[in-house]
């Protein structure tokens, strides 16, 4: 019996049209799996972070880490370059109490054994008047590869969200 074209061209889209709408997990796991996991990294690190802890993240960097943020001249390279400069953290006196934080669209890119995490945040924190106040707005790039099964940072890229111009007043 001999299938009409038609049909077979038909079926042929409807099999195409569905594997493309079927998500393949990427090497053991979803897209959301993944920005759930990494996310979980992040506010464990972040938790520590606006307390003045740096060990949150000093835990995630793999030993060859890159790193850049706004008060950076240059890049920093290792894990021991990263204590040395976050070492004065520990001492410090935060102006602000309560501090928290807000994630804003966080989205996750995987290749492979590398997978990109990008993400505005806000620092939340309150000053001496006891007010809430927005302390920054950052940009983010954590590049994460799984180096022995475990997601480790290998570049961070912390920037600040430039303020939007004003328009003149007519």
């Amino acid at each position: 019996m001999r299938v009409p074209v038609h049909l077979t061209a038909i079926l042929l889209v409807a099999a195409h049209a569905a594997s493309c709408a079927t998500q393949i997990p990427d090497q053991g796991g979803s897209v959301d799996s993944l920005l759930s996991e990494l996310l979980t990294l992040e506010r464990a690190a972040l938790e520590r972070w606006i307390r003045l802890d740096p060990d949150g993240y000093l835990a995630l960097y793999a030993t060859d880490v890159t790193y850049f943020d706004p008060t950076t001249e240059r890049r920093i390279a290792g894990a021991t370059a990263m204590q040395t400069r976050l070492a004065p953290m520990r001492t410090m006196k935060p102006p602000f109490s309560d501090p928290r934080y807000e994630f804003i669209d966080p989205k996750v890119q995987r290749h492979g054994e590398v997978a990109v995490l990008t993400f505005n945040l806000v620092n939340y924190g309150k000053l001496a008047d006891g007010a809430e106040r927005e302390l920054a707005r950052w940009n983010s790039t954590e590049v994460y590869a799984q180096l022995e099964g475990t997601w480790r940072i290998v570049h961070s890229h912390w920037s600040y969200v430039q303020a939007q111009p004003k328009s003149p007043e007519s």
